[in-house]
């Protein structure tokens, strides 16, 4: 499946990819469609582009993963952003690859994104990687200095968007409004003085929630 929200793009590298042998089983331009079309297709690759008219590919990878779980995303964007690349892993993309790839660069990429292999655009593993050993390498929280207190529900909702989910899906699942999961996720940004999702994400790993 192709997501994006630009038609010539998007047309032209599924006809591209249908050329080249691989089925293209949809394709989406927004968040919403590309979830929808996921869990009717279940394809086995995902070519997801991170900025949409509804949200960004890792929103939509979030969706594409509740739908179809077997699915492995393979970003293809115009942004080489360290958090746009880091947001994408996060919730869980296979690998990252930006639109100036080749298209045999780009061939080979599904092919390994298929087989379950992480590909990713010269560079940008490298910075995966040091997040990821950045977070293992944190010093550990000393115990005697004061925390800031989060609720029990703030605390539960923090856990979920560690794990990627929405606030839609978050509202759902906890049957809440979703104003009243995005008053909980801002309360917790204040208290923790910390300014997105990604880092409250990084928060919850480093506190082993």
């Amino acid at each position: 499946m192709v997501v994006d929200d630009h038609p010539m793009w998007r047309d032209g590298v599924a006809r591209d990819l249908e050329a080249a042998g691989f089925h293209v089983v949809a394709t989406a331009d927004s968040v919403g469609a590309a979830g929808r079309r996921a869990t009717a297709t279940k394809p086995d690759v995902v070519l997801m582009d991170m900025h949409l008219p509804d949200g960004n590919g890792a929103d939509a990878t979030t969706e594409v993963l509740a739908g179809s779980k077997d699915s492995r995303i393979l970003v293809l964007s115009a942004s080489a952003e360290r958090e746009d690349v880091l947001d994408a892993i996060k919730a869980g993309a296979t690998g990252y690859l930006v639109k100036s790839a080749s298209a045999e660069e780009l061939y080979e990429a599904v092919r390994s994104t298929a087989a379950g292999q992480a590909v990713f655009t010269p560079g940008l593993a490298g910075l995966v990687l040091g997040e990821y050993r950045r977070i293992s390498s944190a010093p550990a929280v000393d115990e005697s200095i004061a925390r800031p207190t989060l609720t029990d529900r703030e605390t539960e909702v923090l856990r979920l968007v560690a794990k990627g989910l929405s606030s839609k899906q978050i509202a759902t699942k906890l049957t809440l409004s979703h104003r009243t999961v995005e008053n909980h996720v801002q309360a917790t940004l204040r208290k923790l003085q910390l300014a997105n999702r990604v880092e409250l994400t990084r928060y919850a790993i480093e506190q082993g929630l």
